[in-house]
């Protein structure tokens, strides 16, 4: 598997911010079970491109690539903070411009920041119907962090921290998974149209061509069982 393409969302209005870092830590931690590439889109910087847009075509160039970013995102963590027991509308209006097939079955971490643990149930209420709109895979337990968890530079409650490396090592697993099973369907289609193309296979071609298939066929269906348990396990 190549590196995976991680994309951050983060909410946050100012900085320096505290959930930019929980997003940072977030990042770091999948870093470290599998290759990856970051991409980080902040409010604080977006807001000038998205926020006098009333759709799509009005974006500034920022706004358009932080979209295409989204939607090719092998991996969306989407972190905010907590105002008023939800996101912020300029969060909401940076997602209304997406289609909504855009993150259809997208693994999508869920991360939040907030002044105590009353707004905890942010993820429930308000960040996993977004996404369950668009279709995404939001990963069913999410990050929940508050003041009293930061020292500063980071979250550093022991809590936290499990949930974050429990959370991301199953994750990457299903990635992985469903990256393998991707690649093992591309192969067998490249085997049949080669298979179609060529006329003058001899009987000892076509039987090593059987051979090879029936090997596909096997890797795919063990690539359709790892894919499974890391589902259920998560």
């Amino acid at each position: 598997m190549g590196k995976l393409n991680l994309v951050v969302v983060s909410g946050n209005l100012g900085s320096p911010s505290k959930t930019l870092a929980l997003a940072e830590q977030i990042v770091d931690a999948i870093g470290r079970l599998t290759p990856i590439e970051t991409n980080i889109h902040q409010l604080a910087e977006l807001a000038p491109a998205i926020g006098p847009a009333r759709h799509p075509g009005e974006l500034g160039e920022a706004g358009k690539t932080a979209l295409r970013a989204i939607e090719t995102a092998n991996i969306l963590v989407a972190a905010t903070p907590v105002y008023k027991g939800s996101y912020t509308g300029l969060f909401k209006h940076l997602f209304d411009f997406l289609d909504p097939k855009a993150l259809n079955e997208t693994p999508v971490i869920l991360a939040a920041t907030g002044g105590g643990e009353k707004h905890a149930l942010i993820i429930e209420h308000q960040l996993r119907p977004l996404f369950g709109f668009f279709g995404a895979y939001t990963v069913p337990s999410g990050i929940y962090a508050t003041e009293r968890d930061f020292d500063g530079t980071r979250f550093s409650d022991p809590i936290v921290l499990e949930r974050i490396e429990t959370i991301l090592t199953l994750l990457v697993s299903l990635v992985g998974a469903v990256s393998a099973l991707v690649t093992i369907l591309t192969q067998i289609i490249k085997w049949v149209r080669g298979a179609r193309a060529d006329r003058d296979l001899t009987r000892a071609d076509l039987e090593k061509d059987i051979v090879r298939l029936e090997e596909l066929l096997h890797q795919q269906q063990r690539a359709i069982d790892q894919l499974q348990e890391a589902q259920n396990t998560l």
